[in-house]
């Protein structure tokens, strides 16, 4: 079976990549160009930030090593269309972008898997922490403080069929295992982390300095409007952030909410923030929910599964009301629906509802 792997360069895809070999698959590795951002940062010293030079360096290594051929695929003018205009657009209207999610979305499981086809692949493998079940759709990792099921579901469900995950059943330390076994130049590679094209993770430079042109200097206040500070630009704050607010008020305050129209940012305590319900849109489903239906919810990768009830549901349009308040519902993160292990989909919060 000729398969094509994923190769970001991390130990995960390359332990992907070898384990295929192993099995007799006819592998070809794939590297995506993304961007042209630099891995080491004028701060000096490497980062923890996949898709660089180096990383599609370490790929090709691995490649020469498993004796597999390895091509690098230019994806900078998707990538840019389908995650950094996106990123920087979602920002701009108030909201927190999850640029991970819309990476997998397009770039991945469509565009990626298009090419993978069109080299006679029959199936894309990638080093996602995540399972697919015995209907086809997504499931959870076994190792939970691993699980990325978060991030794939926007996966078009016709698409799953031609996708594999080798780790979806194993745990961080066995694959780092396989990788010393295998004498793989990345076995102890640094996990990648954040914004890989914000080497810094600076969000707000990154916003200010792409589209150059914005105007968003406003207020902190309170929830009273009682003027507390003033900011150089909206998009620096999301909801439930507490650190970098630059006002002084005598006890803890955390953002409640965020006016691209006015630029204020309003601020106020932690029990602000217990939300009871959502609305969300551009859901993607593998298996649809019902009106009614009881299911848990995710809002933010690693966070905490919220029992919550299906409220409504219209056309690509999902409500939810929680059994228990939510802590931060963040409009622009995506909320994404289990039932037990299984992934039902998931959609992107457009605002919370409370009473």
């Amino acid at each position: 079976m000729r398969i094509v792997a994923a190769m970001s360069g991390g130990v995960d895809s390359s332990v992907v990549a070898g384990l295929l070999v192993e099995q007799g698959h006819d592998v070809i590795g794939v590297h995506m160009k993304l961007h042209d951002v630099p891995s080491h940062p004028s701060t000096g010293g490497p980062t923890k930030h996949c898709c660089g030079l180096d990383d599609s360096m370490d790929a090709r290594r691995v490649a020469d090593k498993l004796g597999i051929p390895f091509f690098v695929m230019d994806l900078r003018e998707a990538f840019q269309k389908a995650v950094m205009d996106v990123f920087a657009k979602e920002y701009l209207a108030g909201r927190t972008p999850n640029p991970c999610i819309l990476c997998n979305g397009v770039l991945k499981f469509q565009v990626l898997l298009t090419r993978a086809r069109a080299l006679g692949a029959t199936h894309l493998a990638t080093g996602h922490y995540a399972q697919v079940n015995e209907a086809g759709g997504l499931r959870a990792a076994t190792d939970a403080h691993k699980d990325q099921s978060y991030f794939l579901f926007p996966i078009p469900p016709d698409n799953m069929v031609h996708l594999r995950f080798p780790l979806g059943g194993m745990t961080k330390e066995e694959v780092r295992g396989h990788a010393t076994r295998m004498d793989l130049v990345t076995a102890d590679k640094p996990e990648s982390q954040d914004v890989c094209f914000i080497p810094d993770d600076d969000h707000a430079r990154f916003v200010r300095e792409y589209v150059p042109t914005a105007e968003g200097a406003g207020e902190i206040v309170d929830q009273e409007g009682t003027v507390l500070g003033h900011h150089d630009g909206y998009w620096r704050f999301t909801i439930g952030q507490r650190r970098g607010l630059g006002v002084a008020t005598g006890s803890a305050v955390y953002v409640l909410s965020v006016d691209p129209k006015t630029a204020q940012v309003v601020v106020g305590p932690n029990e602000c923030l217990q939300h009871h319900a959502l609305e969300a849109d551009g859901a993607n489903w593998f298996q649809r929910p019902e009106v009614g239906q009881r299911v848990h919810a995710r809002i933010r990768h690693q966070g905490a599964l919220y029992a919550a009830e299906v409220t409504g549901m219209e056309g690509d349009r999902v409500d939810l009301r929680f059994t228990s308040p939510a802590r931060a519902v963040v409009p622009g993160q995506a909320v994404v629906l289990y039932d037990g292990e299984d992934v039902l989909g998931g959609a992107w919060i457009r605002r919370q509802v409370d009473p």
